[in-house]
């Protein structure tokens, strides 16, 4: 590379087993972390500035400075990899992100979850690539063909659910969290498969069944992908549960915590399935099961340990990506004005715009009508910020542009290419930049000043206390001082007039009685010899 031959020959470095290329790069970077690191602390209170924008501005400085020492010749230091961006930096954060996610009001807005993330992503995918096939045209896109314009449509519909960690707090605004982010998860999944899908698509042979074929492919993806992160889940937590590590070492049972959740992505991916869908439920169930069969120490270890490879990879990813952007080749290939990268760009990005609003307003109102109290319903102050949140693009915008339009040798074959790879590069940057920054104020001016007092979970049902009372079998006392008998509802009139509340009872009951029991968790506390707060834990929940 030749950023990092320039800098070399004017450092006096000795002989190494290891490649002076590859240190002078991790230097910079483990340097621009630290450096990320310290200035998020100083903007913490800072409402228009996060840790993802710092990083992003830090990697577009760097790589101003690189094209300066190579006067202009390159800003390389290390090459955009989808391999390090898929394989090792995006698992932690998608985990992490399951582990930690509130998993009562993501599987109370589940439904709201998948009709965004899979019908809205179709919707988006349609209208972009269509819009983007009759529009290009006239912009004198000659080389690009119907295969190129499906995969934009696929590129531009991936929402970044890494910025949306960021800007959304979940204990804020728990709802817009669970719903936003979880829907960014679903979509990157989406987004993938239907990439995929182009990929291996033969445009010459599209018939009636194509997208029959399509819906399949990804319903079996999903649910797959789904099922494969749930047994890795549960398998941890029986290992931990049966074996007992923290007899003789708490070290072992992070480890293997680790372990199993990297082995899910892995194994999703050697399968072809979505590794992303398998983190993300593999993490969800490990923080329901196997987090609490492991000991005290460990549950703050894991914990904390999760939290901060996730916080690493985040902020390495913004900096990859701010760096990349001043690759001074990838622009000369694309040979364009000033004023063409401009308009191509506003016009993928007005894509973009349209593609959201088409899906977010209609699916938000299609939903309000079948919730029956006001208070369960979207106002349009929540669709708006809905829509505004997930109008950032990212990394995973910028990896698979890079491999549609670049070939094994990570260089473009034509100018198109090249313009449709820096297009798509100040998209992400725009977006992340503006939306990014302005998000956490839009947040506070709709949302936090109209904001009503909090309720608990509880206080969302009508009557709990009445659901409780109708699932009593005949004969159960109802608790309330009489000994008459309890009526006994219907399951399924329950489940049909309160669908969300019903269905988290009978999991409830069906956790505790079978699940429980087998794979631990809430209630399960290890006993470690010579551990006084585990000892006490112990002897507390010994029934």
């Amino acid at each position: 590379m030749a950023a990092l031959e320039s800098i070399q020959s004017q450092l006096p470095l000795q002989d190494s087993i290891f490649s002076t290329s590859t240190v002078i790069a991790l230097c910079v970077f483990f340097t621009l972390l630290c450096a990320c690191i310290i200035i998020g602390h100083l903007l913490e209170e800072n409402r228009w500035a996060n840790e993802s924008i710092t990083a992003l501005f830090l990697g577009l400085v760097a790589g101003l400075v690189v094209l300066l020492v190579t006067k202009f010749q390159s800003s390389r230091i290390l090459i955009f990899s989808e391999d390090l961006f898929f394989l090792y930096l995006l698992p932690p954060i998608i985990f992490n992100a399951g582990f930690q996610v509130k998993k009562k009001q993501f599987f109370k807005n589940f439904t709201t979850i998948l009709l965004f993330g899979i019908v809205g992503t179709v919707i988006s995918f349609c209208l972009i690539s269509l819009g983007a096939y009759l529009l290009f045209k006239r912009f004198g896109f000659t080389t690009l063909t119907l295969q190129d314009f499906l995969a934009i449509g696929a590129i531009l519909s991936a929402t970044d659910s890494v910025c949306t960690l960021q800007v959304l707090n979940q204990d804020e605004t728990p709802f817009l969290y669970s719903v936003v982010f979880g829907e960014g998860v679903v979509n990157d999944a989406t987004s993938i498969v239907i990439f995929n899908a182009v990929q291996s698509l033969d445009i010459s042979d599209i018939d009636g069944l194509t997208a029959l074929k399509l819906l399949g492919t990804f319903l079996y993806l999903f649910f797959t992908s789904t099922a494969l992160g749930i047994a890795a889940g549960l398998l941890s937590a029986y290992i931990i549960k049966t074996l007992y590590f923290g007899r003789h070492s708490t070290d072992r049972e992070c480890a293997l915590m680790m372990l199993m959740a990297y082995l899910s992505y892995m194994l999703a991916e050697l399968l072809g399935l979505s590794g992303i869908l398998t983190v993300f439920f593999c993490g969800i169930v490990m923080s329901h099961y196997t987090w609490h069969n492991v000991t005290e120490s460990s549950r703050i270890t894991t914990k904390h340990a999760f939290a901060t490879m996730s916080f690493i990879a985040e902020t390495f990813i913004f900096l990859y990506v701010g760096m990349d952007a001043l690759d001074i080749d990838k622009w000369k290939a694309s040979k364009s004005s000033p004023g063409t990268s401009i308009g191509v760009s506003s016009l993928l990005f007005a894509l973009v715009l349209i593609g959201r609003a088409a899906f977010v307003f209609p699916i938000a109102n299609i939903t309000n009508c079948f919730k029956k109290r006001d208070g369960t319903k979207i106002e349009f102050r929540n669709q708006f910020i809905m829509w505004w949140a997930g109008l950032m693009r990212g990394a995973v915008t910028i990896a698979l542009s890079y491999s549609q339009f670049t070939d094994s040798t990570g260089s473009t074959s034509t100018r198109d290419s090249s313009l449709m790879i820096t297009s798509t590069i100040i998209v992400v940057l725009f977006s992340t930049v503006v939306f990014g920054s302005i998000t956490k104020p839009l947040i506070s001016a709709l949302l936090l000043q109209h904001a009503k007092p909090n309720t608990s979970d509880a206080t969302d049902i009508p009557s709990l206390e009445d659901l409780r009372f109708l699932f009593l079998e005949p004969g159960e006392p109802s608790g309330e001082g009489n000994s008459q008998p309890a009526r006994k509802g219907s399951s399924l009139r329950l489940l049909m007039t309160h669908p969300t509340s019903t269905a988290h009872y009978l999991w409830r009951k069906f956790d505790d009685k079978f699940m429980r029991p087998v794979f631990g968790g809430r209630g399960f506390v290890p006993f470690v010899p010579g551990s006084p707060s585990g000892a006490a834990e112990a002897a507390e929940h010994t029934p």
